[in-house]
């Protein structure tokens, strides 16, 4: 069972995010908020559906995320001038604050998943990642 890919991967993905769960504290935010704030900062202002359909997350989960980084003063919303009916979020300095910190420690922990690797063989890994989630979305059925 330990070799299987499934276990392998769970066992990184888990191994992943307790290294970053330590530093949210640092930030003040939340489990599977870093994830969006990153989003938010490199693309700008969006809608809650965009982060969910970027994410694969239902959006009432999206919306309770944001409210709570809206309370805590990391995102704003503001109405969306081509569609009165949806909000856009953006981002606070706060929120790019912290998004800098979360980055910082995201890239010691990627740094952490290759050491010792090659260029090569980091390059062949990132694509063999990214293989495997377009193998699953085409099994789904899903575009990417």
């Amino acid at each position: 069972m330990e070799g299987t890919f499934y276990m392998l991967m769970y066992r990184a993905f888990h191994a992943q995010r307790n290294y970053l769960r330590s530093y949210l504290g640092e930030t003040g935010l939340g489990t599977g908020q870093p994830k969006l704030i990153s989003y938010l900062d490199s693309r700008g202002p969006c809608r809650q559906r965009d982060l969910a359909e970027y994410f694969e997350i239902d959006r009432a989960a999206v919306s309770r995320m944001l409210d709570s980084l809206e309370r805590g003063g990391f995102v704003t919303h503001q109405a969306d001038e081509n569609n009165r009916r949806a909000d856009l979020v953006e981002l606070t300095d706060k929120g790019r604050e912290a998004n800098r910190i979360c980055q910082a420690h995201g890239r010691e922990v990627e740094e952490a998943f290759v050491r010792g690797f090659s260029p090569e063989e980091r390059e062949r890994f990132a694509e063999y990642l990214s293989r495997a989630y377009q193998n699953i979305k085409e099994i789904r059925g899903e575009k990417l």
